[in-house]
């Protein structure tokens, strides 16, 4: 985990937030960066590191792709054109990525969830997953492999000491 925050700054990326509870809630299969259409005080917010995903997803409706329930709150700064903080914002994807996207997200089961929202040499990104529900003896199951883990790298640590 270490190394991807390292290369991320290579590629000068800069984390506002990410998604915790999707990788608990869904099995994340296929990502995709989209660039986001937002206010000035909306920019402003999200530079100060404000931000949140946890009760976001994404709405494909007429061609165009939406990220709805995305909270940035106003801008402290901001005056009486402040935004507001739960609206629907649209997403920029390609035609032909909306269409590939759109397909798979229509299956049963699968939803389009924003894993993170960052930084991108200046513009804002959202990483967009297509996702399916995981059922409760899934999440166990994924928690005691997260367990063994933890247990095998606490062993070898010990070990080397």
């Amino acid at each position: 985990m270490a190394g991807s925050k390292k290369s991320d700054e290579d590629e000068g990326i800069k984390l506002i937030c990410r998604n915790k509870r999707a990788f608990h809630e869904y099995e994340v299969s296929d990502r995709l960066e989209c660039g986001i259409v937002l206010t000035g005080t909306e920019v402003k917010s999200l530079r100060d590191g404000q931000g949140n995903l946890e009760d976001a997803y994404a709405k494909i409706e007429e061609g165009e792709v939406w990220l709805i329930g995305s909270d940035i709150p106003e801008y402290a700064m901001g005056n009486r054109m402040n935004h507001k903080p739960k609206r629907p914002r649209k997403l920029l994807l390609h035609r032909r990525e909306i269409a590939k996207f759109a397909g798979k997200a229509t299956q049963r089961g699968y939803t389009l969830v924003p894993l993170r929202m960052y930084f991108k040499q200046g513009l804002a990104k959202v990483e967009l997953a297509i996702a399916r529900g995981k059922q409760m003896h899934d999440k166990r199951q994924t928690e005691k492999k997260a367990d063994a883990q933890r247990e095998i790298r606490r062993a070898m640590t010990e070990r080397k000491t």
